[in-house]
């Protein structure tokens, strides 16, 4: 049905905001079934009904200016005014049932609320005495309430029991919608038609002061459309001002209302407000084909069944939340997930968009992040969506944001519809705005409206005011440019989102600065270190050649010395750097830096109490800080002559850390340092900041002392009889390694002439006939294929390149070979060979003599 809306020549213009300033709370009216006196303070009455008489027996003019106790019985003033206090200054109506106001015996309901100065008690006379309670009706319809088949089934259920409680031939439920317009979402009906369930009403049905109304007074009865009701009387009072009846139960009926409801066919009418969070969520609106009164108890009761729906409408709804916060949470850690495998935002949500579109369904999405622009599904394009962003940076503030006409938020989204009519943004950052946006195609939609939504202003019985329409046949609109609604809970979902989207953009943010600071000290300490240590092993070795020389008898002496310090300082290197270790002995790394440094003066080092076993990151901590105790301990204090020692006791406190108290004796005097290195800095704070322990030095004459705590988050385990320092069992190979020796041809691949040359002369020493030594793959492949070798030795990196195909082609060949690196164990680089021994650079004479002898093995 299509409806030519433009005004006939012959029409006034008529203001369509009318309605909306109607003062329907000011109309100086009752509806005839009850009456209505305004009293003063001192319970004068200052304003009645006309209607006084037939209600209460008594004329209007009679009851001005007299106390309520002289109108009524001395038993229903009393107990009016002990219900008093209850009404001053409240926004409820106090309500009495049954109160005996005549000395004939007669009840009547009262109701009780303050208006402005004055007291509002209205009269109800009880038509019939029931046979019993009125809850007995109620509580077997509240109890067929359950939220859990749906709002569908729970709305219908809600209006066939208001219908039995009240009566009425129809009931309906009118959910209002964003828009204000309304919607009959559940009619029940005794005819058994269905009339209006499922159309839209007009916004403009249901004023604004009409809703505000709804808000306060929750239960509206029109017992007869029909009913010319009664005036109060005066209608203004001394300063000209007319009496607020907002509350009062008995308010008369808006002229156009009442012809609205003609035009309806309805006789008698009763509205129930639904309350949500304290907002008007809808209506029960029941309409009767004649007149029909329910008396205050009984509207009451229904009252309270509409309170008792609106909780399990409550319910209901706080279930569909709670659906979608486990909805989010398990988003949450799928997204979560996705990060954790190292992956950006962008490809996280990208990667999720599937199961972002089953918790909040849409079309297209989007993200903009730092002005970068990622989009999946049916989306505007980048340069269309930079005036949406601009439009979001404008507009919406913090929180998300929800259209189905993006036309109207946004003039140039309406040339694409069919690609973004519906958006939710949702930001994740602050100021530069960063979103995450949803887009919903345009569906071509066919609202049922109960009659021409556009409502032609005509003129009529009201004079120049909005006449209602007078057709509620079904007038069908088709939609454009608008896409799907985005649901409550859908929006709540979205605010979901966006908290779990916000932390992770900050813990993104925070975690790339605290990274990028944490790598910066890491850097400055690692160069620190690197510079503190290159100069000191330059200036041990030149103290190792020295010592070594004075001390040697011989050539050979002065070599294996030499060779044996530097192998020493070889492994304490390696303790200090390797990238991947197992828990390792506290015991060993004390007598590692040691040996390394002390020479025989290790001798004096004394170590007691029990090993541990210390996690690698510690482990890295406390060579450092070892290395410097040890280093000090030679140069300045009780191992720098001849005479001192140093006492090392391990032992646990009650909580499980390890306790090191560290003591240096019979040295020379100690004196406080003058000023703070590097190596105070790494021995008092490296154990406290990385290892959450403490440690503590002290310089007293008698030598240093210091004590340190390592927590017991970084011990893996305690061994509670460590083995004796020094007695480390030789290997197999090493017991007879005298007696190997080797025959025929070999190889050396090194790139390194001196180090080539080492390995050379020992091969030599060791028997070899021959040795050929390359540096490069292509030289050693080419020998290969006139030579067979009986042996050989492989450096792994070559320059620019790897030993790998070399030993390949040795593996082939079945020659034994051994595979020599300084990356330390590596076992991903290991893994690309052959199977082989490998042997660590610096190597000896020994070491390479057993990993040879363990090859050809």
């Amino acid at each position: 049905m299509t409806s030519d809306t433009s005004p006939a020549p012959s029409q006034r213009p008529v203001d369509l905001t009318d309605c909306d300033r109607e003062p329907i709370h000011q109309l100086g009216r009752v509806q005839s079934y009850g009456a209505l006196l305004a009293l003063s303070s001192d319970w004068i009455v200052q304003h009645a009904s006309t209607n006084l008489e037939e209600i209460l027996g008594m004329s209007h003019e009679e009851a001005l200016g007299r106390p309520l106790a002289d109108l009524i019985v001395s038993d229903g003033f009393d107990r009016i005014r002990a219900s008093l206090r209850t009404a001053e200054g409240g926004e409820t109506a106090v309500r009495l049932f049954g109160v005996v106001l005549k000395a004939n015996g007669k009840s009547f309901d009262v109701s009780l609320h303050a208006s402005g100065p004055y007291l509002i008690v209205e009269f109800e006379p009880k038509l019939e005495t029931r046979g019993r309670d009125v809850m007995t009706d109620v509580y077997p319809q509240i109890a067929r309430l359950r939220r859990d088949r749906g709002l569908e089934r729970l709305a219908r259920d809600a209006a066939m029991g208001l219908q039995a409680l009240s009566g009425f031939d129809s009931v309906m439920i009118y959910q209002f919608q964003p828009d204000q317009s309304g919607k009959v979402i559940a009619e029940t009906r005794k005819d058994q038609q269905r009339l209006y369930d499922g159309l839209r009403f007009p916004a403009s049905d249901i004023p604004v002061q009409a809703r505000a109304l709804y808000k306060r007074a929750l239960l509206r009865l029109i017992a007869d459309v029909d009913d010319p009701g009664a005036p109060v009387l005066p209608g203004v009072d001394l300063n000209g001002q007319p009496l607020d009846m907002s509350l009062a139960v008995t308010r008369a009926v808006s002229p156009i209302h009442i012809e609205y409801l003609r035009n309806m066919g309805v006789g008698a009418s009763m509205s129930v407000s639904i309350m949500r969070d304290g907002e008007l969520w809808g209506l029960f609106a029941c309409h009767h084909n004649h007149p029909r009164y329910i008396d205050y108890e009984l509207r009451t009761a229904i009252e309270m069944y509409a309170h008792m729906f609106s909780y399990e409408l409550s319910k209901f709804e706080d279930g569909e939340r709670k659906q979608a916060q486990s909805d989010t949470a398990s988003l949450q850690r799928t997204l979560m997930g996705h990060m954790a495998d190292g992956k950006a935002l962008s490809e996280s949500l990208m990667a999720v968009s599937d199961e972002i579109r089953l918790v909040i369904p849409h079309d297209g999405l989007v993200l903009y992040e730092n002005e970068e622009f990622s989009a999946t599904g049916t989306t505007p394009t980048k340069e269309e969506f930079a005036g949406i962003a601009r439009m979001l940076d404008r507009s919406i503030g913090s929180s998300t944001f929800a259209t189905d006409q993006l036309g109207r938020a946004h003039e140039p989204a309406r040339d694409f519809p069919e690609r973004a009519a519906g958006l939710l943004a949702i930001p994740i950052s602050k100021r530069p705005r960063d979103y995450l946006v949803l887009f919903r195609r345009q569906i071509a939609d066919t609202v049922e409206w109960a009659g021409d939504p556009t409502k032609p202003a005509q003129l009529g019985p009201n004079g120049v005011r909005l006449t209602p329409r007078k057709s509620f046949e079904v007038w069908r609109e088709t939609v454009t440019g608008r896409s799907a609604p985005w649901t409550n809970q859908q929006c709540h979902a979205a605010e979901l989102l966006r908290t779990v989207l916000l932390e992770i953009f900050l813990k993104i943010t925070d975690a790339t600065s605290a990274e990028r600071k944490r790598a910066q000290e890491h850097q400055e300490l690692l160069i620190s270190e690197l510079n503190h240590r290159v100069r000191n092993i330059l200036n041990l070795m030149r103290g190792l050649l020295a010592q070594s020389r004075s001390s040697a008898r011989s050539l050979e002496e002065f070599t294996d010395n030499l060779d044996g310090r530097i192998q020493a300082l070889a492994r304490a290197h390696d303790q200090l750097t390797a990238e991947h270790w197992e828990p390792a002995s506290l015991h060993g790394l004390i007598s590692c830096e040691f040996a390394a440094y002390a020479d025989r003066k290790a001798e004096r080092v004394i170590i007691t109490g029990p090993d541990a076993l210390i996690s690698p990151k510690a482990y890295t901590t406390l060579a450092l800080v070892l290395h410097e105790m040890a280093t000090n301990s030679i140069k300045y204090g009780g191992l720098c002559d001849s005479g001192g020692r140093v006492e090392i006791a391990l032992s646990t406190d009650h909580s499980g850390g390890l306790l090191i108290d560290w003591k240096e004796r019979g040295g020379p005097p100690v004196t406080p340092p003058k000023r703070r290195g590097f190596g105070s800095i790494i021995i008092e704070n490296s154990i406290p900041h990385e290892l959450r322990g403490d440690a503590e030095i002290s310089y007293k004459m008698t030598g240093v002392e210091a004590q340190f705590r390592i927590p017991p988050t970084t011990i893996a385990e305690l061994i509670d009889q460590p083995g004796t320092e020094g007695d480390v069992a030789a290997s197999p190979a090493a017991q007879t390694g005298a007696a190997f020796r080797l025959s025929g041809q070999g190889l050396v691949l090194e790139d390194t002439l001196i180090i080539a040359m080492d390995a050379a002369g020992v091969l030599e020493d060791l028997g070899a006939r021959d040795v050929k030594i390359t540096s490069s793959v292509e030289g050693a492949l080419t020998w290969l294929e006139a030579t067979r070798p009986d042996f050989a030795v492989l450096d792994v990196n070559l320059g620019d390149e790897q030993s790998v195909p070399v030993a390949e082609r040795l593996h082939k060949m079945g020659v034994p070979f051994v595979l020599a690196t300084g990356y330390g164990s590596a076992p991903d680089l290991l893994a690309i060979y052959p199977p082989c021994t490998v042997v660590q650079k610096p190597f000896s004479s020994d070491s390479l003599r057993e990993a040879l002898q363990n090859a050809i093995a």
